[in-house]
């Protein structure tokens, strides 16, 4: 009976029609995106309402510092991710239980170093980024409390992975719920009862994420299914984890890369001041939304080209590109355009002051609306990772995105030192960058197929 409940969440990526199942995977994954997001947009919210614009733009600071430091680790989750899509669509179940056992001890050892990393790095690396001084004291009060919060951070994300490899994104979606509405109520107690401003605002975070990685966990630890993670045998495998790491490492270091471009372009917006600071922090978290809705594709493209791959359905692996790609674009139009149309009355959650609300739309007006094109970008790497190329995507987005971003920021932004012309480097990069991963697919898929072990012949 535990067997069947468990297997109720599973889904058959292998055999059938894609584009439902694609859906079904992605419905619960993107809204699990959402959810994760209002723990953010909850901080930067009661913040901007109740704490202040430094208080608003403390906060905001941190979040490409915060993904830089925490991508790379992250990448191993994402190899998690492929490996047991893989052992699972291969039916092998014991290399499925051993990568369950390592994935869960990596994500422990990860987050006791993310805490020693994010405590000592936030004041030297906050002045690097020539935070102001009116805003960096706050910085660092929220980046040390946050970085409290990081072993049960990897232990959602890294669990997380493990349960969307074969197919539930729907529990993941129910602990987040639960979370979320925590992370909220702790929020309005914490700021506005208490007034501890930015202290309780990542204080109410790190709790929130203790409750959805002890749900995440038990998860898993109650599971009948084939990836019941057994407490007794949590140990890394020395061969797991360097699966793990080739597949991982590349996809974190990419994520950092981004981060690293995302850094100095928070740089230079620091250099307009804090309202400008706490205009770009309202305008990105609506663009976040955007972003996680478009994302989930690429998590999906993950997940189904890992089990097809495994099950040497290479065929099927195009056709899960395709879908992707076109929804992608579908929600990636509607969505970003949307929260364009409609910036004006959004941003006024985050402030009401008029120079805040200006600098956000001018942000959107550059990045939403030609959103889709990240999204492009992201699906075509997720299907590259699901079928085992990591360094490749890595190596793409390092001259693509990061490489060109660095470029723009120190000789078009140096001799036109506007917002606008630093927002347009993002449409720019994803443009160069998608027709790059085009082009690797292409190669390698082609590769694929004329190996000849395709066991996919009537699908």
């Amino acid at each position: 009976m535990a067997e069947s409940n468990a297997k109720k969440y599973e889904i058959d990526m292998c055999n059938g029609p894609l584009l439902g199942k694609i859906m079904v995977f992605y419905v619960p994954l993107m809204l699990s995106g959402v959810l994760q997001l209002l723990f953010n947009a909850a901080d930067i919210a009661v913040v901007g309402r109740f704490a202040g614009n430094e208080s608003l733009a403390a906060v905001g600071s941190t979040g490409s510092l915060t993904n830089l430091i925490v991508n790379l680790f992250m990448g191993l989750s994402v190899g998690a991710n492929v490996l047991v899509a893989r052992y699972y669509g291969a039916g092998q179940m014991k290399d499925l239980k051993e990568m369950v056992q390592t994935a869960v001890a990596t994500a422990a050892v990860s987050g006791v170093v993310l805490i020693f990393v994010g405590f000592f790095v936030a004041k030297p690396a906050l002045a690097l980024m020539a935070t102001p001084a009116d805003v960096i004291d706050h910085s660092v009060l929220y980046m040390r409390i946050y970085f409290a919060g990081m072993p049960f951070m990897m232990a959602y994300n890294f669990g997380s992975a493990v349960l969307r490899a074969v197919g539930d994104t729907r529990r993941p979606l129910y602990y987040l719920m639960v979370a979320g509405v925590v992370n909220v109520a702790l929020n309005l107690i914490f700021v506005i009862c208490f007034s501890m401003g930015v202290a309780g605002v990542a204080t109410a975070t790190v709790i929130s994420q203790a409750i959805s990685a002890v749900l995440v966990i038990r998860c898993l630890i109650r599971t009948e299914g084939v990836y019941r993670l057994e407490l007794k045998g949590i140990r890394i495998m020395p061969d797991k984890l360097l699966r793990m790491i080739q597949i991982g490492i590349p996809a974190g270091l990419q994520g950092s890369l981004f981060s690293i471009s995302n850094v100095l372009i928070q740089s230079s917006v620091n250099s307009f001041g804090s309202i400008a600071m706490a205009g770009n922090t309202a305008g990105s978290n609506i663009e976040g939304f955007v972003y996680t809705s478009m994302n989930a594709f690429h998590q999906s493209a993950i997940s189904f080209a890992g089990q097809n791959y495994g099950a040497m359905k290479y065929k099927r692996v195009g056709k899960v590109l395709l879908i992707c790609e076109a929804l992608v674009i579908l929600v990636g139009l509607v969505m970003g355009n949307l929260a364009y149309l409609f910036a004006g009355n959004i941003l006024k959650i985050y402030s009401t002051d008029p120079e805040v609300i200006s600098y956000g739309i001018l942000r959107m007006r550059y990045i939403c609306v030609t959103y889709f094109l990240c999204g492009m970008m992201d699906v075509i790497v997720g299907v590259l990772r699901g079928i085992g190329c990591s360094i490749m995507p890595m190596l793409v987005s390092l001259t693509g995105a990061c490489l060109f971003r660095v470029v723009w920021i120190y000789t078009i932004f140096r001799q036109v030192r506007t917002l606008p012309c630093l927002y347009i480097s993002y449409p720019i990069s994803w443009i160069l960058t998608f027709l790059v991963h085009l082009i690797c697919f292409t190669i390698v898929y082609r590769k694929l197929l004329r190996s000849g072990v395709s066991k996919e012949a009537a699908v």
